[in-house]
C-alpha cells in the first residue's frame, strides 16, 4: 500500500509542469539596469566624441540613438538629473541636428530624432524640432516610398512619424508613414519582406527565397525582426487610438507575437538566425532584449495574455541579467552590428561587439517595460 502511495507521488511529480521562472523585484530590475549603464556613461563622458571602428563615425548615428532610446526608457521610470541632461548634452554636441542633414532619407540617420522629440516634449526648445521636423517634412513632401528596403528601418524611423503626427496634428505623417512602411512589406525584395506564412520579416532583399540557411530555412535575422518588434510597439504608443492604419500595426505586432515564443531557446535566448539554431546559434542579448520588450509591452497594454507570456519574459530577463551583464555592468552576449546571423561573430560572454551602444539600448528598453510590469 505504501508503496502504490509512493508510486503515485513520484508520477504526480514527474508529470508536473516546469517550475515557471519568477521576473525580480522591481528594485533588483532597476539595479541591473543602472549598472549596465553606468558602465556605458563612465566609458563615454563626452557625449559628442566620434565613434571609431573601422573608421571614424559621429556619434549620433543610429547605434548611439538605440542607446539614448533605452536612456530615455529608463529615465521614464528612474527620473535622474544625470539621464536628461546626459542626453541634452549629446543633442547639443550635435547641434540638434541630423547624419548628413535635414536632406537625408535613410532612416537610420533619422533616429535620433526620436530622443530629440522626446526631449522637446519634456522642454520644448525650438532647435530640439527644428531639424529633423524638417527632414521628415521632406520626405511627407515627396513621392517616394522606397526608402525603407531593410527591416531595421522601421525601428529607426516610424517613431518619429507617428510623433510628429502626434505633436502637430498633421495626419499627412501617419500617411506617409504607413505608405513607406507598405512598400518594405509588400513590395520590397519583389514581392515584400514580410512572409504571412511564417509571420516573420527577411532582413531585405538579398535574404528572401530563393535564398536558404545551412538547414534549408528562410533566414530570419533575430535582431531585424527584434526592430520589426520595436517599430511596432513604439508606434502603437504614440499613436490615437483612432489614428489610421493604427488596426494594422496592431495585428502585425500580434501576428509576430504568435510566432516568437515556440523559437525561445531553453537558456531563455533567441537564437541569432530564428528558424536555424545550427547556424551560430548561441545567447544574443539584442534580438532577445527587442522581443521581450515587445512582450512586456503587450502584457502592460493588455493586447498578450500574461500568463503565456510572463514565464517567456522572466526566462529571458534572468538568463540575461545573470549571464550577460558583467559585474562592471559590460553587456556579453551581443552580436557586432551587420544584417544577418554570421556578422560580428563569435558572440560569447567576453566578447565585445564593433559598437557597444545599440546592445544596451535595446537592453533597457526591455528591463524599463518589464519594470512596469505588475
Amino acid at each position: 500500500m505504501l508503496k502504490s502511495i509512493l508510486t503515485a507521488a513520484l508520477l504526480a511529480l514527474l508529470t508536473l509542469p516546469t517550475q515557471a521562472q519568477k521576473l525580480p523585484k522591481k528594485k533588483a530590475i532597476l539595479k541591473t539596469m543602472t549598472r549596465a549603464n553606468d558602465y556605458f556613461m563612465q566609458k563615454w563622458p563626452d557625449t559628442g566624441k566620434e565613434i571609431v571602428t573601422n573608421k571614424a563615425r559621429p556619434s549620433h548615428i543610429w547605434t548611439r540613438a538605440v542607446y539614448y532610446e533605452g536612456l530615455m526608457a529608463l529615465h521614464d521610470i528612474d527620473k535622474q538629473k544625470r539621464y536628461y541632461d546626459y542626453a541634452v548634452d549629446w543633442g547639443q554636441q550635435h547641434q540638434w541636428g541630423l547624419n548628413r542633414g535635414v536632406e537625408t532619407r535613410n532612416a537610420d540617420n533619422q533616429c535620433a530624432g526620436q530622443t530629440y522629440l522626446a526631449l522637446y516634449e519634456i522642454d520644448p526648445q525650438p532647435e530640439r524640432l527644428r531639424d529633423i521636423k524638417a527632414s521628415i517634412d521632406r520626405m511627407v513632401q515627396s513621392p517616394g516610398v522606397d526608402d525603407w528596403w531593410w527591416i531595421d528601418a522601421l525601428q529607426m524611423a516610424m517613431p518619429v512619424y507617428a510623433k510628429l503626427g502626434v505633436m502637430t496634428q498633421d495626419t499627412a505623417y501617419y500617411g506617409k508613414m504607413y505608405r513607406i512602411y507598405n512598400y518594405s512589406k509588400t513590395q520590397h525584395g519583389g514581392h515584400g519582406l514580410y512572409n504571412p506564412q511564417d509571420q516573420l520579416w527577411w532582413r531585405d532583399k538579398d535574404f528572401v527565397p530563393p535564398y536558404t540557411e545551412p538547414n534549408g530555412e528562410d533566414c530570419y535575422w533575430s535582431r531585424g525582426n527584434g526592430w520589426v518588434v520595436a517599430a511596432m510597439v513604439r508606434v502603437l504608443d504614440i499613436l490615437p487610438k483612432d489614428a489610421p492604419h493604427r488596426q494594422e500595426y496592431e495585428q502585425m505586432y500580434l501576428n509576430m507575437m504568435q510566432a516568437l515564443p515556440p523559437l525561445q531557446r531553453p537558456d531563455g535566448y533567441w537564437n541569432v538566425s530564428l528558424h536555424d539554431p545550427t547556424h551560430f546559434g548561441g545567447k544574443e542579448v539584442s534580438g532577445t532584449s527587442l522581443f521581450i520588450y515587445g512582450m512586456a509591452w503587450g502584457i502592460n497594454h493588455g493586447l498578450l495574455d500574461e500568463q503565456k507570456y510572463r514565464p517567456i519574459i522572466a526566462k529571458a530577463w534572468n538568463a540575461m541579467s545573470k549571464e550577460a551583464v558583467h559585474p562592471d555592468g559590460k553587456l556579453g552576449f551581443v552580436q557586432g552590428t551587420g544584417k544577418e546571423p554570421k556578422d560580428g561573430q563569435p558572440v560569447s560572454y567576453t566578447s565585445t561587439p564593433d559598437f557597444e551602444d545599440y546592445g544596451l539600448g535595446c537592453f533597457l528598453l526591455a528591463g524599463s517595460e518589464i519594470y512596469k510590469m505588475k
